[in-house]
């Protein structure tokens, strides 16, 4: 049985994180550097999110059809075989967060900032599938 935990706690981080930028743009309170400050709270929790998730459906994989079947594979195939298995719905969509948590490094520009705050925002449900899945299926 895997532990769960870490990406329990990793999810709801984010989670917790998204909801209070949400709160920070609903209100109009927040100064730019307090968004901006809080944009990079959300974009470092999707990038720790995201790591754990795959290295979780890799776990699962390797305990639960072939200790062997994903040293090593690019992402895409690990994505595939991890949708094969019913623990992801959408290979495309983890193939966009995988691009984006690259970006993750080059965050300091505006632009790519907001396109992995976007993905975050379309990641968090993503990883709450996955980590029912893996719930469901950790015998």
């Amino acid at each position: 049985m895997l532990e769960l935990g870490s990406l329990i706690k990793a999810i709801q981080a984010l989670g917790r994180a998204l909801n209070v930028s949400n709160k920070a743009e609903s209100s109009g309170t927040a100064s730019p550097d307090e968004k901006e400050t809080i944009r990079s709270g959300v974009i470092q929790n999707f990038k720790f999110t995201y790591e754990l998730c795959w290295k979780f459906m890799k776990r699962w994989i390797e305990e639960h059809v072939s200790s062997g079947i994903v040293d090593g594979v690019p992402r895409n195939e690990l994505f595939r075989v991890a949708a094969e298995n019913r623990l992801i719905e959408n290979v495309e969509a983890w193939m966009e967060f995988h691009k984006a948590r690259n970006k993750t490094s080059h965050i300091y520009d505006e632009a790519i900032a907001a396109v992995v705050y976007q993905a975050a925002i379309s990641f968090l449900p993503a990883a709450k599938a996955l980590q029912k899945n893996l719930e469901s299926r950790n015998a």
